[in-house]
This record gives structure tokens, C-alpha cells and sequence, in this order.
């Protein structure tokens, strides 16, 4: 009889429910779970991708796309690491950081991946979690007192948070970064470029103590070809290298992400419709009687009592939004902005509260 077991820890680990694909779910919904943009990515990608050479080995380390971000940010290459979208970047972290029982402080409800990626290194997850009647606002002295008992070795922040939608200000920020010195802080920006004036992060990088995670699969839809990078000091970013299997990014990814960064007009375009398609479905839910939790992004949730329910009787109606039961938030669904003529068919086809 087989005997082979894998580590304890790896029992703990639970797959984390997503928006977007499901091969459980009917074909062809019009889809409100995935918080990417709608109006997909810059033509110049798909020029980039005729040209990929598929009969060779890309890059192992990224690093023609590598210092094309770190130009695009100010930053040295070594301050700069790409990945497999973000989340690969988090799985490292969790590799180069932490060991059993490092305590790992997570403000909730947020992405499930942060304490996936904890558990399979034995850590101890502490939750920080916001609550609904505030509408989800952090409790800033709450989860700073948080921090200091539990001295954790990372601090994962998702600003702005998914799936709330809540942004904490760069006082805030920095504060924690200050008060937990011997904590790494991620500050995970995967949705930061959909915020109307964002603060700049990458300033609060001199503290040494903070490593920022943004994503391009989401503002530059590349979601399919999953690319995401990761800025810190050149210490961190070269743990997470070590740890990194070589030609983690494929061609495609990486010939896409320089193509699509070099069409900022072409982004800050889609941004504008966006926000402004956002705005309006917002606005049309709460005038149909919906609780709108305040956000400050292109994506909301929305208080609708029996998720799980109101999601199967949309997706009878060819439509697919995210149930958020997975965070902890049974009664709430989050629903991403789509183009306006695809928004109107959602609001004309939601089940009355």
C-alpha cells in the first residue's frame, strides 16, 4: 500500500473559488464576475503575438519586459520581478518568506490566494476583517493594534481591496509600514490604475519594508496570458528569484505586456469609459432599490440576500456575477462593469430585490 504523504500543511490548502471562467457554469453568459476591461486589449497586442517565435525558449527571467517596467516606474531592473500574473508572485513570497507557524496578518474579506499561499508554508493566518455595516471601511487603529500584537512576518493589503472596493490612503499605508518594521507588507495594486486619483506608492519603497504587486491582466486585459510584476527593494525582489522556476512568463505574455504598455493613450481611454459606464450602473442599481456598497473602483458589490440563489437565477437569464459567499459574504455579490448596452441588459434582468 502507498505510503506517500505530502507535508501536513498541504491538507490545509483549499482551492479558492474565482469570477470569470468555470467549466461548471453554461457557455456564452454575458459575464459581470471578472474584474477586467471590458473593452479588451490594445490592437497593438495582437500585432505582437503574429510575430512571437513559438520554436524557441522566451526570456527565462523576463527581462525585456522587466526593464521596460522599470523604466516605466523609475526603478533599477533589480527592483522589478515579473510573474505568471500577481498570484504567482504571491505563491513565491510565500516560498522566500515564510516558514511554520510565521504568523501572516490579512485585512478580509479580500483574495482568497494570500492564505492559500500561507497555508502550504504552515503559517498562522490572523484576519483583520472589515465589516458590512461600515460599509466595509477599515478600522485603521483596530488593525494597526492587530499588527503590533501579532508581530506577523507579511502583512498582505490589497488597496483597493477586491472585493470591496475600499481604498486606504497613503498616510495609512505608511503608517503601518512605519509601526510594523519587521513585517513585509504587501501592498497588492492589482486593481489600482480603475482609481480615480490613485496615490503613488512607490515612494513609500524606501522604507525597505514593502513590496508592491500589480497586475496587467486586469487593466490591459491580459488575462488569458497571465502577466503580472512585483516592486521592492533588490533583497526581496531577489528572494522571490531564487525561488522562481525559469521561463515562468511565456512569449506570448511577455511580446503582449510590452505591446500593450507601449499604448498608454489606448488604456487611458478604455479607463475613461469605463469609469463613466461604472458610474451609470451604479446609479441604476440603487435607483432599482440595491444596496451599493461605496467603492472606488469599476467593480461593487451588491447586498441581495441568498447569493448563491440570486446567482443561478441569473445565469437562467444568460448572465454570470460573482458569488461572494467564498469571502465570507453570503448575502453579497460583486458585479464588474461591462460596456453600457451590456450593463442595461443586467440591470433590466436582475431579480427584484
Amino acid at each position: 500500500m502507498n505510503t506517500i504523504r505530502p507535508r501536513p500543511q498541504i491538507d490545509r490548502v483549499v482551492a479558492v473559488p474565482h469570477g470569470g471562467f468555470s467549466s461548471t457554469r453554461p457557455p456564452n453568459l454575458l459575464d459581470f464576475s471578472s474584474n477586467v476591461n471590458p473593452f479588451g486589449p490594445s490592437p497593438r497586442v495582437w500585432d505582437a503575438l503574429r510575430g512571437v517565435a513559438i520554436g524557441q525558449h522566451p526570456d527565462p527571467r523576463a527581462t525585456p519586459l522587466r526593464k521596460v517596467l522599470a523604466q516605466a516606474h523609475g526603478l533599477d531592473a533589480r527592483e522589478v520581478l515579473v510573474g505568471n500574473g500577481s498570484v504567482e508572485l504571491i505563491y513565491h513570497l510565500a516560498v522566500a518568506f515564510l516558514c511554520a507557524n510565521d504568523r501572516v496578518l490579512i485585512v478580509a474579506p479580500t483574495f482568497g490566494e494570500y492564505a492559500a499561499a500561507a497555508s502550504i508554508m504552515g503559517s498562522e493566518i490572523v484576519m483583520y476583517r472589515a465589516r458590512a455595516e461600515q460599509n466595509f471601511e477599515v478600522d485603521l487603529e483596530a488593525l494597526f493594534s492587530l499588527a503590533r500584537e501579532t508581530r506577523p512576518r507579511l502583512i498582505f493589503l490589497c488597496n483597493p481591496n477586491n472585493p470591496t472596493g475600499a481604498y486606504l490612503p497613503r498616510d495609512a499605508v505608511e503608517a503601518l509600514l512605519r509601526g510594523c518594521p519587521d513585517s513585509l507588507i504587501v501592498l497588492d495594486e492589482a486593481f489600482v490604475r480603475f482609481t480615480a486619483g490613485a496615490w503613488d506608492s512607490r515612494g513609500l519603497l524606501a522604507h525597505g519594508n514593502l513590496l508592491i504587486l500589480r497586475s496587467l491582466t486586469k487593466d490591459y486585459a491580459l488575462t488569458g496570458l497571465r502577466v503580472g510584476y512585483a516592486m521592492g527593494t533588490p533583497g526581496v525582489i531577489e528572494a522571490l528569484e531564487k525561488v522562481q522556476p525559469p521561463w515562468s512568463v511565456n512569449a506570448f505574455a511577455q511580446a503582449a505586456a510590452i505591446a500593450a504598455l507601449r499604448d498608454e493613450d489606448y488604456l487611458q481611454e478604455t479607463l475613461v469609459e469605463i469609469a463613466q459606464a461604472s458610474a451609470a450602473l451604479r446609479a441604476a442599481l440603487a435607483q432599482g432599490g440595491w444596496r451599493v456598497v461605496p467603492t472606488s473602483v469599476h467593480f461593487s458589490l451588491i447586498e441581495v440576500g441568498a447569493a448563491s440563489a440570486f446567482c443561478a437565477t441569473l445565469v437562467r437569464r444568460g448572465m454570470a456575477v460573482r458569488d461572494c459567499s467564498s469571502f465570507g459574504l453570503p448575502a453579497f455579490v460583486r458585479v464588474a462593469t461591462r460596456k453600457p448596452e451590456e450593463n442595461a441588459q443586467l440591470v433590466s434582468g436582475l431579480v427584484k430585490p
